[in-house]
């Protein structure tokens, strides 16, 4: 039964007759024994040789160090133990310090390297918290049709991984645009090197506003399609993306005017993740600004398009950070926001970025919608790559 929840075992009943079935140890090999381990006290920012680990970037760090580089040479799969962070690596490579496992195909003259690969991203390895999860990897049943066709079908989906890697590096770029157009107009506003008046939040907000308390809101307040309530978890890339399931009471939302939010006011996580911030729009507008948030109304002197990028660039979230409060976890207060101070550029100059930067947005959504259908393509090549439906060798 376990085995049926990791992969679909009943499809591999219609694989096509050129098509054998194996088990995991008649094709793959674990080759991370006898290799040295990199700590993360080593780690380079530069290097000759790239470092792997068990985490979801594909590259932890650099080495310098020839002597670490895993002995068996390329290409290899690197599968996260406690992650189950899948990974192709075709250089040669040196290993994270833990649960980091590195595998290759038995025999590269029959068993293709990169096919395994993309075999391994369909399957649904769960999730047990930061337990060892190699053991399902090995439990599984790899389909395996002849040489040319595996190669075929790897070099299809990587056709498609490198179209939808093409669309994330462009909604990169013009979130990358967004910030550096901040810092060439308006520098950096904490250390005001441009040499702008200087003015406190105090003097840019007609209101800042924390999230009702918990005693204000109860459990059986909570409903399903009720108004939209807003909380850090729903404030993701400066957008707030609402949940349908996590709403209030009408009813009670009108009991609490005082977290109703107006179109042009920002919404920010008051704890965990400082800087998590997003602009109410006319979408969102009377939307409820829930317990783990605040929000700022600006006044006539801010533009908030620009109040927004001075919160969320590296040096507002470093502010921040520096100066939340809290034992077991940081909070920020209205004291601490009203007291921030930045140089304030006219704000014609304001208006102006807001009118840039509305350009990159509707530029940056367009790509996100062209990444959106090349993710859903590949899934859906993904899903019937192993099944024989790419290929036209499959048995009529």
């Amino acid at each position: 039964m376990e085995n049926n929840l990791i992969q679909n075992l009943t499809a591999l009943k219609a694989l096509p007759g050129s098509w054998d079935i194996f088990s995991f140890e008649q094709l793959v090999k674990d080759v991370s024994g006898g290799n040295k381990k990199t700590l993360k006290s080593d780690f380079l920012d530069k290097g000759e040789f790239v470092i792997v680990d068990q985490g979801q970037s594909l590259v932890a760090g650099y080495t310098n160090n020839r002597a670490l580089l895993v002995k068996t040479p390329p290409p290899y799969i690197v599968f996260g133990d406690h992650t189950r962070a899948l990974k192709y690596i075709d250089v040669p490579f040196a290993m994270g310090a833990d649960g980091t496992k590195v595998l290759k195909s038995i025999n590269d003259e029959t068993v293709n390297g990169k096919y395994l690969y993309y075999f391994f991203l369909t399957l649904n390895i769960p999730n047990t918290g930061y337990n060892r999860h190699f053991k399902y990897l090995k439990s599984v049943k790899i389909p395996l049709p002849p040489l040319a066709e595996q190669k075929q079908i790897a070099a299809i989906l990587d056709a498609a991984d490198s179209l939808r890697q093409k669309d994330q590096q462009l909604v990169e770029h013009y979130t990358a645009l967004s910030q550096s157009l901040f810092l060439e107009m308006f520098g950096d506003v904490f250390l005001n090197n441009k040499h702008y008046p200087k003015a406190t939040f105090k003097q840019l907000l007609d209101k800042v506003q924390i999230g009702p308390f918990g005693s204000q809101l109860h459990k059986h307040d909570y409903v399903e399609n009720g108004v939209p309530l807003i909380n850090p978890v729903h404030i993701v890339e400066s957008k707030v993306l609402p949940s349908n399931s996590f709403s209030i009471l009408k009813e009670k939302y009108d009991s609490l005017p005082n977290y109703h939010l107006k179109e042009g006011d920002l919404i920010m996580a008051r704890r965990g993740e400082m800087g998590r911030c997003a602009l109410i729009t006319r979408k969102e507008e009377g939307f409820f600004c829930g317990t783990g948030s605040l929000y700022l109304r600006p006044n006539n002197n801010v533009n908030s398009t620009f109040l927004l990028h001075v919160i969320t660039s590296d040096s507002g979230k470093s502010y921040l950070e520096r100066n939340a409060q809290g034992v077991t976890m940081m909070n920020l207060n209205k004291k601490i926001i009203l007291n921030i101070e930045i140089g304030l550029p006219p704000i014609e100059l304001q208006n102006q970025f807001e009118v840039s930067i509305n350009l990159i947005e509707q530029q940056k959504q367009q790509a996100q919608a062209n990444l959106e259908k090349s993710e859903a393509l590949f899934n859906s090549l993904l899903q019937r790559a192993f099944t024989g439906e790419l290929t036209a060798n499959k048995a009529a």
